[in-house]
């Protein structure tokens, strides 16, 4: 088997390449957006076999919430574990 370099094409890809991250970044809504008695999405499971959604309960702090898993309970779930 003869390579033949004269005809040998060399695909350049850049080492590097700049992300833009304000493309892929997820908005979470804004701690004032949540309210009790609301189901939102876990983004963060207690266990395998737990529910993805959980029921707000109350408020405990500014970034925390105690939210009602089904077959799960009663948790205190921070602002970021859930959207």
């Amino acid at each position: 088997m003869k390579l033949d370099i004269d005809k040998l094409e060399v695909v350049r890809t850049p080492r590097f390449q700049s992300y833009n991250w304000a493309i892929e970044t997820q908005t979470l809504p804004l701690e004032e957006e949540f309210q009790p008695s609301t189901w939102v999405k876990l983004l963060e499971l207690p266990s395998p076999l737990s529910f993805d959604e959980a029921l707000l309960l109350c408020q405990c702090s500014q970034r925390e919430w105690l939210a009602w898993i089904p077959d799960h309970g009663e948790v205190v779930l921070h602002t970021r574990q859930f959207c």
